[in-house]
C-alpha cells in the first residue's frame, strides 16, 4: 500500500513538472530490479496519454565536435522562445568496466541552471548505436512532465548511431571543418539520416575554413537521395562561443518541425518508430529469455569450447542452443 501512495505522489509530481519527481521516475524505469518492472510499466502507461506533443530532436556528431556546448546555447534559445527543454545526454559506457563519466551537466552549465530545463545524463549500458536502453520511455516521461523540446545527444559512434533516427522527429548532425568529417558528405548512412547539418566552432580563424567546408558539403549532398521528407539537409554555420548562427539554427529547426507536423510526416514517422521499437523489444526479450534458459546454460560452456577448438562450427552450435531453448519452453518474460 505504501508503494502505491508513493507512486501516486510520483505521478502527480511528474505531471506538475517537478524535476526531482521526473528524475526519480526515470531512475525507476531504468532499474533492472524485478520488483520495479510492473511499477515502471504502469507509470509509462499512465504517462502515454499526456505525451506526444513535443519536438523530438536528435543531435549527433563525432566526439569533440562540441555537441554539449552547442546544446547549451541552443537550449537557452528554445527557453527564450518560451519552451521547456529536456536534454537526454547519452554517455558511452566502458566496455571493460561498464562505467561512464556522465559529465554532460558540466558542459551545459548555463542550461543546467535554467528552471525550464532538465538534463539527464544516461549511460548506454553497451546498447548498440549509443542509444540508452530506456531512452524511448524517458521521452514519454519528459513529455508528460511538460517538456516540449526533447533533445537527444548521442555518443557519436558512427553508422550504428542511426538508431536515434528511429526515435526522433528531426536529426541535427554536427560537423567541424578541418577534422576530415566534411568528407562524410559523400557517404551513405548517417548523412542520409540528417535533416539539418551545422558546422560548429565557426568563429575566428576557423570561420573561413568552415564556410569553404559548407560549400563543399552542400555540393556533395546533391549526390545523395533526399530524405523521406523530400528535402536535402540545409547546412548552417554556428558558434556556441560567440552565439553566431544559433538563432538561425533555432528558427530553421522550428520551421522544419512545423512543416512536418502540417504535412503529417511527424505522425507517420512516430507510427513507424513505434513498430520498430516493438520488434526491437521483442528481439531483446527473446535474447534475454534464451540466456536465462537452464537448458541453454547447461550446454553453453561445452559448445563454446567446441567452437573455440574448431570441432564444431559456430552456426551449428547456435542451432543446437536454439533447439535446446525451444524444447525448454522457457517463458519469454
Amino acid at each position: 500500500m505504501a508503494r502505491t501512495v508513493v507512486d501516486e505522489q510520483l505521478f502527480a509530481g511528474l505531471r506538475q513538472g517537478d524535476r526531482a519527481a521526473l528524475a526519480r521516475a526515470i531512475t525507476l524505469i531504468e532499474s533492472d530490479r524485478d520488483a520495479d518492472a510492473p511499477v515502471a510499466k504502469t507509470l509509462i502507461e499512465r504517462c502515454l496519454p499526456h505525451s506526444g506533443d513535443a519536438l523530438r530532436l536528435g543531435i549527433t556528431g563525432i566526439p569533440g565536435v562540441g555537441k554539449s556546448t552547442l546544446i547549451d546555447a541552443l537550449g537557452l534559445q528554445f527557453i527564450a522562445a518560451g519552451r521547456r527543454v529536456a536534454v537526454l545526454a547519452i554517455d558511452p559506457s566502458s566496455a571493460r568496466t561498464g562505467g561512464s563519466i556522465l559529465g554532460d551537466k558540466t558542459r551545459m552549465e548555463r542550461l543546467a541552471q535554467a528552471d525550464a530545463a532538465f538534463i539527464r545524463p544516461t549511460p548506454t549500458g553497451g546498447t548498440l548505436g549509443g542509444v540508452a536502453r530506456r531512452t524511448q520511455e524517458t521521452i514519454v516521461l519528459c513529455e508528460a512532465a511538460g517538456y516540449d523540446r526533447i533533445l537527444i545527444e548521442t555518443v557519436g559512434v558512427g553508422q550504428s548511431e542511426l538508431d536515434v533516427d528511429r526515435m526522433t522527429d528531426l536529426n541535427l548532425l554536427l560537423m567541424i571543418a578541418g577534422a576530415g568529417d566534411e568528407l562524410q558528405g559523400i557517404k551513405r548512412g548517417i548523412m542520409e539520416a540528417a535533416d539539418l547539418i551545422a558546422f560548429t566552432k565557426a568563429d575566428g580563424d576557423a570561420e573561413a575554413r568552415a564556410a569553404r567546408a559548407r560549400t563543399d558539403l552542400k555540393n556533395a549532398l546533391t549526390l545523395l537521395p533526399p530524405r523521406d521528407s523530400g528535402r536535402h539537409p540545409d547546412v548552417l554555420l554556428t558558434s556556441a562561443i560567440t552565439g553566431a548562427g544559433i538563432a538561425d539554427l533555432h528558427d530553421r529547426i522550428d520551421a522544419l518541425h512545423q512543416e512536418d507536423v502540417a504535412s503529417g510526416r511527424t505522425l507517420r514517422r512516430r507510427h513507424e518508430h513505434n513498430l520498430f521499437w516493438m520488434h526491437r523489444s521483442l528481439e531483446e526479450s527473446l535474447v534475454t529469455a534464451l540466456r536465462n534458459s537452464a537448458r541453454v546454460n547447461a550446454a553453453l560452456a561445452d559448445l563454446e569450447r567446441a567452437v573455440q577448438g574448431g570441432t564444431k562450427s559456430p552456426f551449428q552450435a547456435a542451432a543446437e542452443l536454439l533447439d535446446l531453448f525451444r524444447k525448454g519452453g522457457a517463458p519469454l518474460l
